[in-house]
């Protein structure tokens, strides 16, 4: 099996120090969300894991850009790149929980295909428009890296459109689901769960603060897109359990602990059952066997984001079974 092992997280105050401990057991990058109403601010997470690290790959994943003038993400790029040198890559996307969660659709694919592009002139040290202004880094020596700063940008796709735009200005994707991507070599999975410990069942307490995360962002994603959650299994009550919040605040409530925990709205239906249907548990053997199916569909890089009360055991089990 060729395909790299790395790690995500819902960013927190500790992620740095989860990031740490990830390098020393072999993993090869970190990608940490960037959710404001969540999460704390994910660049200066990722400069305190820059400081504790030496090897592991890290960025943001993904970055939103309605979020940050394509400037602010530039400077934030180049100070990432000053402490961490090669080992910076940045993913992109039309934002989920980064938009949902502040009451906005996606953006346009076009929209951020723009971004990226600015973002990418700015940091090889070009004047670019922005908002019908000419702007440039003007950052001197000690300022940042310095110019130019050419780093790998993966798009958060799940789509054809989506994928269209990755091939014309990224480098890879980083998905969440569905299928590969053809004409990509970059192909980085997220992938949510726990591995059992000897003995375990999936009705574990353990197993549900580590992994029903997992089998309720389904519910999160196809809820705030707009899709029929009828003919998904628990769908009409999950909806049925948020009926009671008025509409205009209801998205607060769906992305409360999302991909932290189950939240007591959510727990009704993250059954182990559920947990299990979604590829969320599995022994050391069925991980090992899943890798493959991902790396038969194209996968590269599966990006695994531990939950739950004890990170460091999660990340440790992960590791040993996937190289086992």
């Amino acid at each position: 099996m060729t395909v790299t092992i790395s790690c995500a997280f819902a960013t927190s105050m500790a992620t740095p120090d989860h990031v740490a401990i990830a390098e020393g057991l072999g993993y090869t990058r970190a990608w940490l969300y960037d959710s404001p109403a969540l999460y704390p601010d994910v660049w200066v997470q990722l400069c305190r894991a820059a400081d504790r690290t030496s090897r592991i790959g890290l960025g943001p994943g993904v970055l939103v850009p309605s979020l940050r003038h394509p400037m602010t993400t530039a400077a934030a790029i180049a100070t990432l790149v000053d402490l961490a040198g090669p080992r910076v890559a940045v993913a992109v996307g039309t934002g989920f929980t980064g938009r949902f969660a502040l009451g906005q659709r996606p953006l346009r694919w076009a929209d951020v295909a723009d971004y990226v592009r600015v973002v990418r002139a700015l940091l090889r040290g070009e004047t670019a428009t922005w908002e019908g202004a000419k702007v440039r880094m003007l950052h001197p020596t000690g300022f940042g890296a310095p110019r130019p700063i050419e780093v790998p940008f993966l798009l958060g796709v799940s789509g054809p459109k989506g994928a269209a735009t990755a091939r014309e200005v990224a480098d890879g994707v980083l998905l969440a689901g569905g299928a590969g991507v053809p004409g990509v070599d970059w192909q980085a999975r997220l992938m949510f769960g726990t591995v059992l410990a000897e003995g375990e069942t999936d009705d574990s307490p353990r197993v549900m603060a580590a992994a029903g995360h997992g089998a309720a962002v389904l519910y999160h994603f196809l809820a705030s897109n707009g899709f029929p959650l009828d003919g998904v299994p628990g769908g009409a009550e999950w909806a049925a359990a948020y009926e009671d919040v008025p509409v205009d605040e209801r998205h607060l409530s769906i992305h409360d602990q999302h991909l932290v925990a189950v939240n007591e709205r959510d727990r009704a239906v993250v059954t182990p059952e559920r947990i299990r249907s979604t590829g969320g548990v599995y022994s050391a053997s069925e991980l090992r066997a899943q890798l493959e199916r991902l790396e038969s569909d194209g996968c590269t890089e599966v990006a695994y984001q531990p939950a739950g009360p004890d990170i460091p055991r999660e990340l440790e089990a992960f590791a040993a079974a996937a190289r086992a």
